[in-house]
């Protein structure tokens, strides 16, 4: 299995251009993908989770074209032309629930899978609030996860409930598409709602091309019949989560970084981990697009994450090296990502000499007096490789296994980190 290794070089001194948001992109290629006309997205993630759905589009008759020098997505909008498809979206979940409710809008039998791990990742909230806007959905193996086949006459519109505490992504699902609905579309939301900054930015994407949406707190949103997006070139914001890294790489080594293409005008959850940084000791100043952390002698928190759930496992690679312990909580989520990531947590960080109990809903981390050397299991996560290359960045003999699954979100990570000095080693 590939292998790398950091060495770490002190403390970091890092000026970091950050890559276009995968949250941003995805939900902006099912906005275009309904768009009459043209839609230009600059900037764009392409990431694996992009190309899953790009490919997706392509095969029902939706054109996308990715230019992958220029980060540019073309997308020439409609609704789904093919009368049948069957789509793999390997374990890319905002893809795959983003396109269940843009392919019942077409006219056809569609059948949906995933990766081995996505077949035991929820969607049967958004599966329910689907049907009862007309869509016929019946699970080809176990209820309420993929695969699904989908029977699609179009989405009467009318209105629907869904839960909202599982994740965040069917609100946004069903956001979405609901424009290309034959009436109009009212949403309510029950329960606690997970990570409510990603509904923010589904809501800012649908206004930026054209739809806004009428709502009521995060209880109700309404989207009136006609509405309609509208094709234009668009500018993708930089990645929060993304940005995180190399904020968290300055304060693990008490160096300094400033991220580009975000700051205080971004509505991205994930940023209010700078301000988390903040609370444990580090120096945060905001700029209107930049964000810069000083790292300082740092301390344990006990912070609340619903809002910025990409976050977490950087959060507890950075609790590694501060003084006293970290409690993170209302995070359940993070239980039916790509894999368990509060059980990831735990038994890496273990490995490196951290106490951490696990609670349903997070974690308690008790820092090692010194951070030991360990072989990091990512567990195909994305996010488990980038997180622990904080830690790697701060402390040697942290060896993390199967880098490229970093691909799903920040495609030449590795690569960036050696323009920006650091000595990453492939084994």
């Amino acid at each position: 299995m590939p292998k790398v290794q950091i060495e770490p070089p002190g403390a970091v001194n890092l000026d970091v251009a950050v890559q276009g948001s995968k949250s941003l992109t995805n939900r902006a290629m099912i906005a275009a993908a309904l768009a009459p006309g043209t839609t230009k997205l600059l900037n764009a993630s392409l990431s694996d989770d992009s190309k899953f759905l790009s490919t997706a589009m392509n095969q029902i008759g939706i054109p996308v074209d990715i230019r992958d020098r220029e980060n540019v997505i073309l997308i020439h909008g409609g609704k789904p032309r093919k009368a049948d498809g069957e789509f793999f979206m390997g374990n890319a979940g905002t893809a795959l629930r983003f396109f269940t409710s843009f392919v019942c809008l077409g006219t056809g039998e569609y059948e949906i899978d995933g990766e081995a791990r996505m077949r035991e990742r929820p969607i049967g909230g958004l599966v329910d609030a689907l049907r009862s806007l007309g869509a016929e959905i019946r699970y080809e193996m176990s209820d309420g996860c993929p695969p699904l086949a989908i029977k699609a006459q179009g989405l009467k519109g009318g209105r629907t409930v869904v839960a909202g505490d599982t994740s965040s992504q069917f609100v946004s699902s069903l956001l979405l598409s609901a424009p290309g609905a034959q009436g109009a579309v009212e949403i309510e939301v029950e329960g606690e709602v997970a990570s409510k900054p990603y509904i923010e930015i589904t809501l800012d994407v649908m206004r930026d091309l054209g739809v806004p949406v009428e709502r009521e707190a995060y209880r109700r949103f309404r989207i009136p019949a006609g509405s309609k997006y509208q094709s234009k070139v668009y500018k993708i914001e930089a990645d929060g989560a993304s940005a995180n890294y190399f904020l968290a790489m300055a304060a693990a080594t008490g160096g300094k970084a400033r991220v580009r293409g975000v700051g205080s005008r971004s509505h991205q959850g994930e940023l209010k981990f700078a301000a988390i940084l903040e609370q444990m000791g580090c120096t945060v100043k905001l700029f209107p697009e930049a964000i810069e952390v000083t790292g300082g002698p740092l301390k344990g928190v006990d912070v609340d994450m619903n809002d910025c759930p990409d976050s977490v496992q950087t959060l507890a690679c950075v609790a590694l090296f501060a003084k006293g312990s970290t409690r993170v909580r209302n995070v359940k989520n993070l239980r039916v990502k790509e894999t368990d990531r509060i059980a990831a947590i735990a038994k890496e960080c273990g490995k490196l000499g951290a106490n951490v109990d696990e609670m349903d809903d997070g974690f308690a981390l008790t820092p090692p007096a010194k951070v030991g050397a360990a072989e990091i299991d990512t567990y195909k996560d994305h996010r488990v490789a980038m997180s622990f290359a904080v830690a790697a960045v701060a402390a040697p003999g942290i060896v993390i296994k199967d880098p490229e699954c970093v691909s799903k979100s920040f495609p030449g990570f590795w690569e960036q980190l050696g323009t920006l000095g650091i000595k990453v080693r492939r084994t």
